[in-house]
């Protein structure tokens, strides 16, 4: 499966509208929105399955502070009904900002997440819910880096979300899951083989995660140090190793090169190289596109 990682609350709906058809068109089978502060993320994965056809809408990720379980399970299971089996539950703590800003109070991840997902399989078996009919099953992805949250996702969930991550993550990763579990890797793109445009692009992109510490524990265990961060800019290395830029080729090989080491789905963040570009970068879509 290829899909694209659609920056919704960026856009206004007609847009949103036309990007998410064309990507359809291109033959991508899932686009995943982010749960940010803007459009209810499951009230716009709604509008989105409603105007496709045949593509798969995930949430990547619903923080777990956001709505409780049982909020999930109902969005989920409505969902899948009227989408016939389109939508794709995407999980994550997120990080402790997510919370704060809800006066929630920051809970040890690990037990957090697995209490969830426990809660939220009981309310969707139908323990608490009813329906005329029972829906389609929802799969359900964990965000998880570190090897403690993949094991949640391996022993609760139907598969994984990894987001800038190397490919040596990836085959931690699926060695964590076992064999039967999903794993989708997000990954960062920027096509243009002009270094300096690229690594622009790419500090753009991860500029957000800089002042992150579970990034920064992240990038330390794959041979990062505080020097590739700590300046609110990112280093050249940091940016060459997690954001794939070149021409296409190049970003194949990138995408290949997860997939070797056990992804089974690859999900596009694109990057526009002009900075201010205010048009998607549809060269890289057209060019990614599956077939």
């Amino acid at each position: 499966m290829t899909g694209v990682i659609v920056p919704a609350d960026t856009m206004s709906l007609p847009e949103l509208f036309e990007y998410v058809q064309r990507l359809e068109a291109l033959g991508y089978d899932s686009v995943w929105i982010p749960d940010m502060f803007g459009r209810e993320i499951y009230v716009t994965a709604g509008y989105l399955l409603s105007h496709t056809d045949t593509m798969k809408v995930a949430t990547g990720i619903a923080h777990v502070y956001g709505r409780d379980a049982i909020a999930s399970a109902q969005a989920a299971r409505t969902l899948s009904e009227l989408s016939g089996g389109r939508f794709v539950l995407g999980l994550g703590v997120s990080h402790p900002p997510a919370a704060e800003l809800r006066g929630l109070a920051w809970e040890p991840p690990i037990e957090k997440m697995r209490t969830y997902l426990t809660e939220l399989r009981t309310a969707m078996a139908g323990g608490l819910l009813h329906t005329p009919a029972d829906p389609p099953p929802t799969p359900i992805y964990v965000a998880a880096h570190g090897p403690r949250m993949m094991q949640v996702a391996a022993d609760l969930a139907d598969g994984a979300n990894t987001y800038m991550q190397p490919p040596e993550h990836t085959a931690t990763s699926r060695a964590t899951l076992g064999p039967d579990k999903e794993l989708s890797v997000v990954l960062p793109c920027v096509l243009t083989t002009d270094a300096d445009a690229a690594r622009a692009a790419g500090r753009r992109a991860l500029r957000v995660y800089l002042p992150l510490p579970a990034y920064h524990r992240q990038w330390t265990a794959f041979g990062f140090d505080e020097s590739d961060w700590s300046s609110g800019r990112a280093s050249d290395r940091l940016v060459d190793a997690y954001v794939a830029w070149g021409d296409a080729d190049a970003i194949r090989r990138r995408a290949d090169e997860h997939l070797d080491a056990g992804a089974t789905q690859m999900q596009l963040s694109v990057n526009h190289p002009e900075r201010g570009a205010t048009e998607p970068p549809w060269e890289l879509l057209e060019a990614m596109a599956p077939g």
